[in-house]
């Protein structure tokens, strides 16, 4: 059965416009997308239900025997159109010939509706479609088209950005069938093709997807909104290299960085300097960290990220059980009334609780929470095992996954749905006890940070305001990112006093016979910390691992040439072999590549994207000299080694790589700190990629106005307290604070942070 055209004209004339729903909560900085990509089709039929038109009257089927693929809508009349592109526009044709007042709704601007829809058609979708249709694998990808497109699209999303700062609604105060047409056609390409900086210097193109997505009737056609997580950038394929050399060939140098990306088809696009956001979602992916899991926010750990995690979690772990401290493990799943109970505490997680709702086809009766953090599920159970001074003091550690659903635009290893960590939670007779385990755990943190990653920290104290909910205060070490100019908290030690203790009754008899509460301390690090390294050290040609953590320090090429005879090559590889087996009987993680398909070009990009410290390669002259050379991926150095002291040299450069990375990185976050006594520059150094040290009146009040202010007068983001440094600068007398002119307290570390 045929659609005819004059009904679904009438329809449209005669149908009302979905009643006007309330505005969400923008995803701020967020890029939104769907689980398939739109195409014209998906955006005609979200049209034509937002104004009125059932989705069963549209008949999609072959168009002529001809267009054997395309969708096609054809009337009973004859009339028909075809094609994606070609439904939207019949579909938007028809809903102008229509009752305007449907279509263009009261409030908004007739003229600005055609014109918003004619941008659509003419200015917004080859762009959109061109970039998102690359990316996604449905156009064949080329580069100069790419990127041409790529600035329209840019083009065009300013140009909404812009009218959508003038008023709410791209026709005026009313939704229209050009807010849904721009919306839908912007989903995909916004979400895949612009980078997360380009995405949070949009937010009112973010505010109308979220609004338009929010609709009943575009929800019903589309579905709901996730989350995307990155920009999709084209993955490029290592070639199958021959081992011979062309006569006359010559021999390719390492600092030929642009020719040697292109001959391996390894490397980065991106430059970390130019836009710092993509070159991370770039070098995770190509350092083999991570993939991209199909929901949003929760990623794969690959071997070669897992393997750091495994390092930093042994070295804590011995650490913590010379302090006595027990491992075990608690459920995931945490009841309502539990996670309920203690107020001040789930108010601050409430937003990113996940809950379990369902069981097969049968709805649960309460629901149940994936664990956001464990104080809920764990302190019950300290109620029943504490009873007396003598059970005390109680120390426990887990390590574990838990869910934050969050709703901020989620980045691999620095904010996820899904993270590792481990939780510690003790309890105490006494506050002084707690307060040198706060201490102890909390330099254990900065030796992770330090010691292991080759990143520099300032431990302090959370403002009131910043400090773990319901605890007492929060120790924390901070990090700073040269690259995005940005604080990062590294991990957090909690004094929780007795609030957690009086919650959930955790009461001993003390040594007086009377009834006292337990002093508690909660405590973690997670898989955070492996971010924070990767951003802090990575270059443009990838990863930059410190020796400690790096799953492999020292990778072993041999270098044959096409001069040598097989027997030869053989002989390099048995030396190179020999080689790898020394370095690790020295205690040295490594490794030999002694793969015959690959050029070693192709080998040295390859390990240099991966992040290994230290390239040991040797080629003909090096075997008939008994030498070898070593190359350090930090900083470009190459030397070279006799075999027989390639040992007692790579582990001495071990050494001298991580104490190196440490100090170029303090001495790139020590330069990034200014002081000022005043507002007066604070904004501008903000901008500067700096972090700010005030001295401050230590109130919410003058935190929540610099959190205001620092908005108002800068489209970068607010600044926040990092923390109250344990080293303070001196305090004069008379010091005022820098925003409020009160007495001054404290120095306090403010900054843009993840």
């Amino acid at each position: 059965m045929s659609t005819d055209v004059n009904a679904l004209s009438d329809a449209l004339a005669n149908a009302s416009v979905a009643p006007m729903f309330a505005t969400p909560e923008p995803l701020k900085g967020a890029a939104v997308v769907y689980h398939k990509d739109l195409d014209g089709a998906d955006i005609a039929r979200t049209l034509a239900k937002v104004c009125g038109v059932s989705l069963t009257s549209m008949m999609w089927k072959k168009y002529n025997g001809t267009v054997k693929t395309s969708p096609a809508l054809e009337s009973g009349e004859g009339e028909s159109a075809s094609g994606a592109q070609g439904i939207l526009d019949w579909v938007a044709e028809k809903a102008r010939d229509g009752n305007r007042a449907t279509t263009h709704p009261a409030g908004s601007d007739p003229a600005m509706v055609d014109a918003w829809t004619t941008f659509e058609r003419e200015e917004l979708r080859e762009p959109a479609f061109t970039t998102s249709g690359m990316l996604g694998g449905a156009i064949a990808m080329d580069e100069g088209k790419f990127g041409e497109a790529l600035e329209a699209l840019k083009r065009a999303c300013a140009k909404v950005n812009a009218r959508l700062g003038e008023a709410k609604f791209l026709g005026g105060d009313a939704p229209s069938m050009a807010d849904v047409v721009v919306a839908a056609t912007l989903y995909p390409a916004f979400a895949k093709s612009l980078d997360p900086e380009a995405r949070d210097a949009m937010p009112n193109v973010v505010r109308l997807m979220t609004q338009m997505a929010a609709h009943e009737d575009v929800k019903s056609v589309l579905g709901k909104l996730r989350m995307c997580d990155m920009i999709r950038m084209p993955k490029s394929k290592a070639p199958k290299a021959s081992t011979e050399k062309k006569e006359g060939e010559k021999k390719k140098t390492n600092e030929a960085k642009g020719d040697k990306k292109k001959e391996t088809g390894l490397g980065l696009s991106t430059k970390r300097d130019e836009d710092f956001g993509a070159w991370y979602s770039q070098v995770v992916v190509a350092g083999d960290l991570i993939d991209y899991y199909d929901i949003s926010g929760c990623y794969i750990l690959k071997p070669w990220a897992y393997a750091q995690w495994e390092v930093l979690k042994e070295f804590f772990d011995k650490e913590i059980k010379a302090l006595d401290v027990e491992n075990c493990y608690f459920p995931m799943f945490v009841s309502a009334s539990r996670l309920e109970k203690e107020k001040d505490h789930i108010e601050d997680f409430a937003p990113e609780v996940a809950w379990v709702t369902r069981s097969g086809e049968t709805d649960l009766e309460v629901p149940i929470a994936v664990r956001p953090t464990s104080e809920t599920v764990m302190y019950p159970h300290y109620a029943q095992w504490i009873r007396s001074h003598r059970d005390l003091p109680l120390r426990l550690n887990q390590w574990c996954n838990v869910v934050r659903w969050e709703f901020k635009h989620p980045t691999p290893f620095i904010r996820s749905r899904e993270f590792l960590w481990q939780e510690g939670h003790t309890a105490y007779a006494t506050k002084e006890e707690c307060d040198v385990e706060v201490f102890q755990i909390l330099d254990l943190y900065r030796r992770v940070y330090e010691e292991y990653l080759a990143v520099p920290v300032v431990p302090g104290k959370k403002s009131e305001k910043e400090k773990f909910a319901g605890g007492l205060y929060t120790t924390t070490v901070e990090a700073y990112v040269p690259g995005s100019g940005r604080g990062v908290q590294g991990a957090t030690s909690h004094c929780l006093g007795q609030n957690f203790s009086k919650m959930f009754n955790i009461e001993f008899e003390d040594t007086k016979g009377g009834k006292s509460l337990a002093w508690q301390n909660s405590w973690g690090f997670t898989t955070r910390t492996l971010g924070v390294c990767y951003m802090v050290h990575g270059d443009d040609d990838g990863l930059v691992l410190p020796p400690k953590v790096a799953p492999i320090q020292a990778i072993v090429i041999p270098i044959p040439n096409s001069k040598l005879s097989e027997d030869e090559k053989k002989k390099m590889t048995d030396i190179a072999d020999g080689m790898t087996k020394a370095l690790k009987a020295a205690g040295v993680r490594s490794k030999l590549d002694a793969r015959d398909n690959y050029t070693p070009g192709w080998k040295y990009n390859h390990w240099e994207l991966k992040g290994v410290p230290l390239r040991v390669e040797i080629g003909a002259r090096d075997m008939e000299n008994g030498t070898c050379m070593i190359a350090r991926r930090d900083n470009r150095e190459k030397e070279s080694v006799s075999i027989e002291n390639l040992p007692k040299r790579v582990l001495e450069l071990c050494e001298q790589v991580q104490k190196d990375m440490f100090e170029r990185a303090k001495k790139a976050r020590d330069e990034n700190i200014v002081k000022l006594m005043s507002w007066d520059g604070f904004v501008e150094a903000l901008d500067a990629k700096k972090l700010v040290m005030t001295p401050w009146c230590n109130t919410k009040e003058s935190e929540n106005l610099v959190k205001q202010k620092s908005t108002k007068e800068s489209e970068g983001g607010a600044a926040k307290t990092l923390c109250i440094p344990f080293e303070q600068p001196a305090l004069e007398p008379g010091t005022k604070c820098f925003i409020t002119g009160a007495p001054a307290e404290c120095w306090v570390l403010w900054g843009r942070s993840y």
